[in-house]
């Protein structure tokens, strides 16, 4: 399975893991392939900066220094946002779910609004 985190599961699995559900703990601790889009690092950044998140959870260091691949934001992400419908306002989740859909990634997400796109998804 290859997953792809949106940002609260990012979150979630590297500062409050115990907040995942079961299933998606043992899916993302199992899965062959398990990244986070440039997406939630934009996100975050953002987040910080106005005060929505504390310094300690920024975590903006390297995916990769936590066995995570880094999804980044191409053209074709573009592309396919442009065909989703306008089912979420959020632009971080509509690119998250677009990236989903290209990469052929299951979303991890705890937004309900965010698995009703037409994206292969869990809860987080």
């Amino acid at each position: 399975m290859r997953l792809l985190l949106d940002t609260q599961a990012y979150l979630w699995w590297r500062i409050a893991p115990h907040k995942l559900t079961g299933h998606a703990r043992q899916a993302i601790e199992t899965a062959e392939d398990v990244a986070v889009s440039a997406v939630s690092s934009l996100e975050i950044a953002i987040k910080q900066a106005v005060g929505k998140l504390s310094d300690e959870a920024a975590l903006l260091d390297d995916p990769a220094e936590h066995d995570l691949g880094c999804v980044p934001v191409t053209w074709a992400h573009a592309q396919e946002l442009r065909l989703l419908p306008l089912l979420h306002r959020d632009p971080f989740d509509r690119l998250l779910v677009a990236q989903a859909r290209v990469e052929r990634r299951t979303l991890v997400t705890a937004d309900a609004q965010v698995r009703a796109y037409d994206v292969a998804s869990m809860p987080a």
